[in-house]
């Protein structure tokens, strides 16, 4: 049986959508070097505690232990990626996803593996997978087979001290995976029903664009009739990572209050809690800082958009989608005055529920082939 799956390998965390669960599964894409861990009380989660030795020959380090995603985000150690690193050749991206990929696979059904006295297991789970995953426009068309060759294949996943799954070994096996342009594939998953009908028509059938915010980059594809026009889609080595970068500098700064990643700080904004302790039992209010960086986030990003709608006025309407979207969406509508821009609910998964459906296209096109579900 291979599972059919989707997922978005964001910069800033990994969406994971398995076909036939609306529900995502997401991760921080944050990782830390794993060591022992001295527990007092075991977390209540699996995701919570992601402590994974990863193998996979396509690793610089072929078989290392891990913290990954919410452990990882509160470890002094830890590493988020950069604007100079590049997801299609990235072990942390892969390192994450993998894990994303076990953690399904294991969460999803019974396992086959038998129990052993001491703890652990004799044999390993099979997970076989075949996966719609996507890139940015300007990495897409030079990096699509790297990253393509970098995913499929035989990788495996142990979980140590993760609570519930501890010691469960998961073979992924990558038997395919289709590759689509960011932004683009939130456009498809938009415009079509599940069984992947037209839903919208003037999405399916017009010219659109899409601004599609992540945290490193910002991609503008113009997709037309679903098909994308190569001459005016474009990317920007732009995303919301140097902006919470800078708040965080500015927070430690004048308050001393230090967040151990932009991961956590992401949650505080998502909550919209914007109050910090400060040491003597006292707090501050950092909205303002957020305010200041997100209304220059939002106004860069609303300069573009103006810019590519002038140099292609056939673009009936612009689409702003991407986790930085959901972020930025008051500024944006501030910033833009009389400039109308769409937004979406969730649209920092729009491109992951897109992957999954492009994959189940690809496959429908396809003749015969191993059961999927």
């Amino acid at each position: 049986m291979i599972r059919l799956a989707g997922i978005d390998i964001g910069n800033d965390s990994v969406k994971l959508v398995l076909n036939g669960q609306n529900e995502p599964i997401i991760i921080p894409n944050v990782i830390s070097p794993g060591y022992e861990r001295h527990i007092l009380q075991e977390e209540e989660s699996p995701l919570q505690a992601l402590d994974v030795m990863v193998y996979s020959p396509k690793l610089k380090k072929k078989n290392q232990r891990y913290f990954v995603g919410l452990l990882a985000s509160e470890d002094q150690d830890n590493a988020e990626l950069e604007d100079t690193d590049n997801k299609a050749t990235s072990d942390q991206a892969l390192i994450v996803a993998l894990t994303a990929l076990a953690y399904a696979a294991a969460t999803s059904g019974p396992s086959q593996a038998q129990p052993q006295p001491g703890g652990g297991f004799v044999s390993a789970d099979e997970a076989e997978y075949i996966i719609g995953t996507g890139l940015p426009v300007r990495t897409f068309a030079q990096f699509h087979r790297t990253f393509e060759e970098r995913l499929v294949g035989e990788h495996e996943v142990t979980f140590l001290s993760t609570p519930k799954l501890r010691g469960r070994t998961i073979r992924v096996n990558i038997r395919r995976a289709i590759i689509s342009v960011e932004g683009a594939a939130a456009l498809y998953h938009m415009a079509t029903h599940e069984n992947l009908q037209v839903r919208n028509e003037e999405l399916y059938y017009g010219c659109i664009g899409v601004c599609e915010i992540g945290a490193l980059t910002t991609d503008f594809p113009v997709v037309k009739r679903m098909s994308i026009d190569n001459q005016f889609s474009t990317g920007e080595q732009l995303g919301l990572a140097a902006y919470l970068d800078g708040i965080i500098r500015d927070v430690e700064d004048q308050y001393g209050y230090k967040f151990p990643s932009r991961a956590k700080l992401i949650q505080r904004i998502r909550r919209e809690d914007y109050t910090i302790q400060l040491l003597g039992e006292g707090q501050a209010d950092i909205k303002p800082i957020v305010d200041q960086y997100f209304s220059r986030a939002a106004q860069k990003i609303v300069d573009l958009i103006r810019k590519r709608w002038k140099k292609y006025p056939d673009i009936q309407c612009f689409y702003v989608l991407g986790g930085g979207a959901a972020a930025l969406r008051p500024y944006l509508i501030e910033a833009a005055e009389n400039m109308r821009l769409r937004f979406v609910d969730n649209s920092e998964l729009q491109n992951v529920y897109g992957y999954l459906k492009l994959a189940r296209n690809r496959l429908n096109q396809l003749e015969g082939g191993a059961t999927v579900v």
